[in-house]
């Protein structure tokens, strides 16, 4: 009989034992829904996807060219190590200024030069072939100057060459030809020889007219541009050809004819020390 009462008294115990349980397992359940329910609900920071691209292999290749290229525009030396040297900025090397080069577009500005039967007149035929000498020297990247017979900017003028352009007479039948001189009592004679070669050369190569030295004349070797310039500028002018018989050339072909004196300008400029 005494058995009885002990063994329910066991079994109320067991119960509340399994409800205590029962409870707590409830209660964890609760939270662990409330923090999941609370982790869903918090916003997530993406991985940027330069970041993410970064460490993917197949980016390597072009993550260095990216580096370079940086370091380029920058002018730092390119790395392909994150463990390197820390990078230095370069001191910019200066680049050197564009060469100068006059142009002087022979009786510009003065008087008309030749006069031929059909009125074509040599000043305009010279500024024809300068603006066109200046046009492909400036392409090159060359500084030049557009000047006019008696320029006042001639006096003292400083440039790495200057040439002026001027065609011979309408009124010598058979004459055909060019010819280039310097300065007789030249301050830098080798110099201006080279460029009155680079000229006869180039332009010969380019237009096919013969030269023409035995024509030369005292108001070329003692042309007034060379008196008035720095002595120490390089000079040289060109009669690039007869109005009468190169009338094909000089005039109707003005831009093969700039073409030869450009390439004598810069033969002679790129010889220059």
């Amino acid at each position: 009989m005494v058995g009885g009462p002990l063994r329910r008294r066991v079994l109320i115990i067991a119960a509340q034992l399994m409800l205590l349980l029962a409870g707590i397992s409830l209660m964890l359940a609760v939270a662990l829904s409330v923090m999941m329910t609370m982790r869903e609900r918090l916003p997530t920071t993406p991985v940027p996807v330069h970041l993410a691209e970064s460490v993917h292999p197949s980016n390597e290749s072009s993550i260095a060219q990216t580096d370079s290229s940086v370091a380029y525009r920058e002018g730092l030396p390119a790395h392909s190590d994150a463990s390197a040297t820390p990078l230095l900025r370069n001191t910019p090397t200066p680049h050197a200024p564009p060469q100068r080069v006059g142009i002087v577009s022979g009786h510009a500005g003065y008087d008309p030069g030749a006069v031929c039967p059909d009125g074509t007149t040599e000043a305009e035929v010279n500024m024809a072939i300068a603006k066109i000498v200046v046009e492909l020297l400036t392409q090159q990247g060359y500084h030049v100057d557009l000047l006019e017979e008696f320029d006042a900017r001639l006096r003292g003028y400083r440039a790495d060459a200057l040439v002026s352009i001027h065609a011979d007479s309408c009124e010598v039948p058979g004459a055909s030809g060019f010819k280039v001189a310097r300065i007789t009592d030249s301050a830098i004679p080798e110099a201006e020889d080279r460029l009155v070669e680079c000229l006869y050369r180039e332009y010969e190569a380019v237009t096919g007219l013969r030269r023409h030295p035995n024509s030369v004349t005292d108001n070329m070797t003692n042309y007034h541009a060379f008196r008035e310039i720095d002595p120490y500028t390089p000079g040289a002018i060109i009669e690039t050809g007869f109005l009468l018989e190169d009338y094909a050339y000089i005039v109707r072909r003005p831009r093969m004819v700039a073409r030869g004196i450009v390439n004598g300008i810069v033969c002679f400029l790129q010889q220059s020390p």
